[in-house]
């Protein structure tokens, strides 16, 4: 029998964070899904970690082409789109599958909490989660570590935009807003190792521009500043 939930990772030189998330996916109270790697031929051990773990794996490319490529093999009636610097609590998928197909929504997201001790970056998720809240009737904001969505919405919906460098996921939600969106019970851990890497000032201005340029002009489909979209 096919899978109920299919779970789609799109990599790229993952070899240090997968293991994390697939050891937490193989230890979830809920078995019936399927895991999917769309790696965008990484160089170092990725492929060989998602093996031994038995996930099947397809050509990955940017975030929207390697979800899409994922969801093209997908057997679930469902999809969970992952990063793979991301892990989740034991009932993830348990409590979260359960009160999605409960609420007949076409999409899902979560609340994420950062993997960091620093107080700064808790608040910055914060702010985050109450904006998404804030923004859920207007145009749906969802984390890209974790959006769930019916496959035959996803489906309708043609997947992700390929043509968009930035913001894909939120192109995503606010195109499914129409089929039903819902933020559920538990959320995700996810690193902050972009904010590590840009700095956070540089990274908040990123976002915080980014965000203005969407609602008062149109979705982001050219460079704006320099971002690594490829996984």
């Amino acid at each position: 029998m096919n899978p109920e939930l299919s779970c789609i990772i799109i990599t790229l030189n993952e070899e240090k964070a997968l293991p994390n998330l697939l050891t937490s996916l193989k230890n979830q109270t809920y078995q019936n899904f399927e895991t999917i790697v769309a790696d965008y031929n990484s160089k170092d051990k990725t492929r060989e970690i998602a093996k031994k773990f038995r996930c099947k794996i397809t050509k990955g490319g940017g975030y929207s082409a390697g979800r899409n490529n994922g969801a093209k093999i997908a057997k679930g009636k469902y999809l969970l789109f992952l990063d793979a610097d991301s892990t989740m609590s034991k009932d993830f998928l348990e409590v979260n599958m359960k009160e999605f197909k409960t609420s007949k929504k076409g999409v899902g997201t979560v609340e994420v909490k950062p993997i960091s001790n620093r107080y700064f970056d808790k608040i910055f998720f914060k702010f985050y989660d109450i904006w998404s809240k804030l923004m859920l009737k207007i145009s749906p904001h969802c984390a890209g570590c974790g959006i769930f969505v019916k496959k035959n919405v996803f489906k309708k919906l043609n997947g992700f935009d390929e043509k968009i460098v930035f913001a894909e996921n939120h192109d995503f939600t606010r195109r499914a807003k129409p089929y039903g969106f819902i933020i559920l019970p538990r959320h995700m851990y996810t690193s902050v190792r972009r904010m590590d890497k840009e700095g956070r000032f540089v990274f908040i201005i990123k976002y915080i521009y980014s965000g203005i340029y969407r609602l008062i002009y149109k979705e982001i489909d050219r460079k704006l500043f320099e971002y690594n979209n490829k996984r």
